[in-house]
Formats: structure tokens, sequence, C-alpha cells
């Protein structure tokens, strides 16, 4: 038992060093995901941090995946583009609701708005030496008048589209749609430096990635 304790306390100790060591000046700890992302059964360490930078959005957030090589904690990959900043959330404050790893998949999910929601999930797979985005889904919308739903799989290009309306007198009927858009490339580096507006043709539904 007394073995098995010190192994722990240094598997702890070392990590703990690591982390110190890539964590960005002034930052504190949002939270801590493990679990193996590039399918070598070992598992990775996500990190995700509330920086000590602020811009119009509130506090800026750093992902971070970390990997051991050779012993020693490395940087698989990191970004702050991945996770929306502390106020982007509207009324609702702020939009972070977690990050996971199911499957090999990392998770990331966001939400907010007021009598207006929203929300999305980011799904990544580590692809082509990085973090690639494969699939977004989202809602949008106001209870009690519609709901719009996309479900967008970036590997087959396929988007699902629905509109769910209640009041039908103001916003019309309600919508569904299928269509294939392939060709968008997005990563953890590059996921909210833009917009991607895509125009369904059936239903001239504007969807926002």
């Amino acid at each position: 038992m007394k073995t098995l304790f010190c192994i722990l306390s240094l598997i702890s100790g070392t990590f703990c060093w690591a982390q110190k060591e890539f964590q960005p000046k002034g930052s504190t700890i949002l939270q801590t995901v493990d679990g193996d992302l590039d399918g070598d059964q070992i598992p990775e360490k996500v990190m995700v941090y509330n920086t000590n930078a602020d811009d119009e959005s509130g506090e800026i957030r750093e992902i971070q995946i970390l990997k051991k090589v050779n012993g020693r904690w490395t940087i698989l990959e990191k970004s702050t583009n991945a996770i929306l900043d502390s106020e982007s959330g509207g009324i609702m404050g702020d939009p972070y609701s977690g990050t996971s790893i199911e499957k090999g998949i990392l998770i990331i999910s966001h939400f907010g708005g007021s009598s207006w929601k929203w929300q999305y999930t980011d799904k990544y797979r580590h692809q082509n030496g990085r973090f690639e985005l494969i699939g977004h889904t989202s809602s949008s919308g106001r209870p009690g008048d519609y709901i719009k739903n996309v479900d967008f799989n970036l590997s087959t290009g396929q988007i699902n589209f629905t509109n769910e309306v209640d009041n039908t007198k103001e916003y019309g009927p309600s919508q569904k749609e299928t269509f294939i858009k392939k060709g968008i490339k997005i990563n953890l580096q590059n996921r909210n430096d833009k917009s991607i507006k895509i125009i369904l043709p059936k239903t001239k539904a504007e969807i926002f990635i």
C-alpha cells in the first residue's frame, strides 16, 4: 500500500509540475478532462483555463491538450479560439457548458441567450496532425415561437436542418431540409476566427457555423 501511494504521488507530482510549466501566466483552471484522443490507448489530459487576458467579450479561454511522450508531458495542441470568452453568453453570462471525451472524440459545448436561446456542440477528431471539427450540432430560438436545429457532419458534408414552429401565425410553417456541403475545414486553431454562413437552397435558411 505504501509503495502504491508513493507511485501515485510521483505521477501526481509529475503532472502538477507539467501543468504549472504550461499554464498561462495568471490563469486559473476551469476544467480538466482525461481520455485517449489519438488512438494510442494512452490518455491525454485536456486543460481548460481562464486566462488573465480580456477582450470585449470577457475573459479569454485557452484549451490545451497534453500528451505524455517518453515520460514527459508535452503540448499536443492548444488554442484560444475553440472556447468562447466568459461574457459571450448574453444575459445568461458565461456560455461555456463543458468539455468531454467520448470514444476518442473531443466535445466542447456552449449555450446562451435570454428569452431567445441558443446552444451548440462541437466535436473534434485528431486527424491530419491536428484536431479537426467533424461534427456540429446547434439549436436556437424561443420556446413557444420556434426552435431551429442543425446537425452538420463535416466529414460527409451532410446538413440536417429543421425549424419546429409553434407560432405559425407569425413565423410560418415548420421546415425541414437535408443538404450536402463539402469542403469546409475547421480546426481548434481557426474555430471562431470568423463565422461561416451557409444558405440552404430549398428553405433559404441561413446557417452559421
